[in-house]
């Protein structure tokens, strides 16, 4: 990407598609940043941050059509999001094909990538449950989970070499 191209851009459409990072239409409301390393931060008025990572595939959704994001579809690679608690009643959620992740309140990493979805949380708590079937688990700070079709839940407290890999690949 060129620096001319990199900046912020208002949206006003109803659905954002990052295929790879691009600007397209998002959610009333939020503005887009691109920067040199290739991820794209969204910046809702809700308070709502999500950075994503270069390449990554998600639409923005409004469940309850208030013209404000809330709830993200990932299909590939990873975002990080930060949640406000003053950002709505309702619980945040990114749903992929093996999760959903529920939260208000915090900043967490979900990463979908092949088969399998992981969840990172920095800080605050994540409500994790599989997209289809039974098992859900609740994620603090420095934890994570690892959603595969099939096999348990396992809360595991991520190494460091781990956390900064992932948030490497999202800019931080």
């Amino acid at each position: 990407m060129t620096p001319a191209r990199a900046g912020s851009i208002a949206f006003a459409g109803l659905l954002l598609f990052a295929v790879p990072v691009a600007a397209q239409p998002a959610i009333s409301g939020c503005t887009s940043t691109l920067t040199a390393q290739a991820t794209q931060t969204l910046q809702c008025e809700s308070g709502i941050t999500i950075v994503a990572e270069s390449g990554a595939r998600f639409e923005l959704r409004d469940r309850n059509r208030d013209g404000h994001v809330d709830s993200v579809e990932l299909s590939n690679r990873a975002l990080l999001l930060e949640v406000p608690k003053k950002a709505g009643r309702a619980r945040f959620n990114v749903i992929t094909p093996q999760a959903i992740a529920a939260v208000r309140g915090t900043k967490w990493a979900v990463d979908a990538e092949g088969g399998k979805t992981s969840v990172f949380v920095v800080n605050g708590r994540v409500s994790v449950a599989r997209a289809a079937g039974r098992g859900s688990v609740v994620l603090g700070p420095g934890e994570g989970v690892d959603v595969e079709t099939s096999g348990n839940l396992v809360v595991k407290r991520w190494g460091a070499p781990r956390v900064a890999a992932l948030m490497a690949r999202l800019g931080q």
